[in-house]
């Protein structure tokens, strides 16, 4: 890339960041520029457009890469007729639990902890990311994560076994203001190198297509399939529009044959110990209690 390119891409993200866009929107824009200015004039709204047009990419990349060169287009006062591409949406398919707790038992604490907050609180990776010893009520088991994407702000309760885990991870930690885990990228090239070796270690090829925000989706999956509140799950998702969260209704929408763990508890501390690794209640029957959770 030639030195007057650079500087104008610069300008552009300058100027996105004094208009109050977040690094997380910024970062991206410039990437995709600099793609952009490898094969074509950025100058010529017309050599752009057709490029985009040409290239052999999905229209949800396409409408990115339109999108930020809207961004250069508008700051560098050039005309241009903003092209259309419709994103196709579809709904993933849901990873079991089974599998997702695999990939995660095999890696080390920090990973682990950051994984199951994506799992069992339905953080973004981002919010993770962002996390300090001040959004975290150690006594109370609570986080207060900084909601990404303009969503609500929550508080989530994080389960027994991960707080211990993250009791340990802190205890060295001198700063309040010190983050705990690694940036949202490096977090999702860890999962990826790490479900891609259990894949291969296992011969469980299907662990190559679970995504770390599939963990998140498995949250709130879980917690309309037990609550059937949808406004519920809006807020402890962080969702800004309530259109976001109805997904959740058709993933949670299981078949006839879907497969499920059963357990039995005898007394008041069984029952709370299955409750809190997410089992759901069933029935009782000679002074015994029966519940299940979906593989």
């Amino acid at each position: 890339m030639d030195e007057p390119t650079a500087q104008r891409i610069f300008q552009v993200l300058w100027q996105m960041r004094k208009d109050g866009y977040s690094e997380n929107t910024i970062k991206p824009i410039g990437r995709r520029l600099r793609n952009l200015s490898k094969h074509a004039d950025l100058g010529k709204p017309e050599d752009v457009k057709e490029f985009i047009a040409k290239v052999d990419w999905s229209n949800g990349y396409k409408e990115n890469m339109v999108n930020a060169y809207n961004h250069y287009a508008t700051s560098h006062c050039l005309r241009w007729r903003k092209p259309r591409y419709q994103r196709a949406f579809s709904i993933k398919k849901l990873p079991l639990e089974s599998d997702i707790d695999l990939i995660i038992s095999y890696t080390r604490t920090r990973n682990r902890v950051a994984f199951r907050l994506v799992k069992e609180c339905g953080l973004r990776p981002i919010e993770v990311s962002r996390l300090t010893l001040k959004h975290i009520d150690l006594h109370k088991g609570l986080v207060y994560p900084e909601t990404a994407k303009g969503g609500e702000a929550r508080v989530l309760r994080i389960k027994r076994n991960t707080l211990a885990l993250l009791k340990q991870l802190v205890s060295t930690i001198q700063s309040v203001n010190q983050e705990i885990f690694p940036s949202s990228k490096t977090l999702q090239s860890n999962w990826f190198k790490l479900r891609k070796r259990i894949a291969e270690t296992y011969n469980k090829p299907e662990l190559k297509h679970i995504r770390l925000y599939d963990l998140r989706h498995f949250y709130g999956t879980m917690l309309y399939h037990k609550t059937k509140d949808i406004v519920h799950v809006q807020r402890k998702m962080g969702h800004k529009s309530l259109k976001n969260t109805l997904i959740y209704i058709d993933l949670a929408d299981f078949d006839g044959g879907e497969e499920y763990i059963s357990k039995v508890a005898q007394n008041s501390e069984e029952i709370q110990q299955l409750i809190e690794a997410g089992f759901e209640y069933v029935c009782q029957k000679d002074g015994l209690t029966f519940f299940r959770k979906r593989k």
